[in-house]
């Protein structure tokens, strides 16, 4: 656990920095390396516990030996449940617990390096510009943004390249989102109308210069870098499936 243990932020925006790069990382275990995870959550091992660090990092490991430890420890014994509930509900509960935690790192560091009220409610509203690792990993984050039809109906979601003028097959599949000078007025319609659309392993917004890949089974779009997807490679798959579908579809 050395990533977060050599690490203290002073200001405002450190604090959020650490939030975000320890978000990211818990993101990463429970969405594009949900399979590793779940198999590091034995639980015929003791007490686990899931960790982010600053550098987007993730590790499950035992809890900090010392008391009181260093920093808040997350919530432990994660992989007993493992088994007893579908793993839908049990990938939501360690969320939750993962949101829990996070806060109580990034006011644990604020209380520490004595941040007043206004450094406070700054540093919360910074946090709260950001969706929860819950609302990421249940998907709720689409059901919480305005009701377009962008995001309700399937058809409409694979065809944002074809309103680029490119109409080709494969790529109602996904989107290049390239900038080019010819067509600002489609990409400005594009990001006003898909700019609530969020990538389903970082959570981040969506962005006409960056390539994005729908997924066919939990209807999510992905950033390509995030699920290691290039836009010559998606152009020869017909039916995409992230990461977190493919590996439900091998585990019994």
């Amino acid at each position: 656990m050395d990533g977060g243990a050599l690490y203290n932020p002073r200001t405002v925006e450190e604090v959020f920095r650490d939030f975000k790069g320890r978000r990211a990382g818990m993101i990463k275990a429970l969405t594009t390396d949900v399979e590793e995870f779940y198999q590091q959550c034995d639980p015929e091992k003791e007490n686990l516990c899931l960790y982010g660090f600053p550098s987007e990092q993730w590790e499950v490991n035992l809890p900090a030996e010392e008391v009181p430890p260093e920093l808040p420890e997350p919530a432990l014994g994660i992989n007993f449940a493992r088994d007893g509930m579908q793993e839908k509900d049990w990938l939501a509960l360690v969320a939750v617990h993962s949101d829990a935690w996070l806060l109580s790192v990034a006011f644990y560091f604020g209380a520490r390096f004595g941040f007043d009220r206004a450094d406070r409610k700054r540093l919360f509203n910074m946090i709260n510009e950001l969706p929860t690792i819950f609302e990421v990993v249940t998907g709720t984050v689409k059901k919480q943004v305005k009701d377009k039809s962008s995001l309700s109906n399937h058809s409409s979601n694979k065809s944002k390249s074809n309103t680029k003028g490119r109409g080709s097959e494969s790529q109602g599949k996904y989107s290049k989102m390239q900038g080019k000078d010819e067509e600002e007025v489609f990409e400005e319609e594009d990001e006003e109308e898909h700019g609530d659309t969020l990538c389903g392993a970082c959570g981040e917004n969506y962005a006409s210069d960056e390539f994005w890949i729908f997924c066919d089974v939990c209807e999510k779009w992905f950033h390509g870098k995030c699920v290691k997807i290039t836009p010559a490679r998606a152009e020869h798959i017909k039916q995409y499936k992230c990461p977190s579908c493919s590996n439900k579809r091998a585990r019994p």
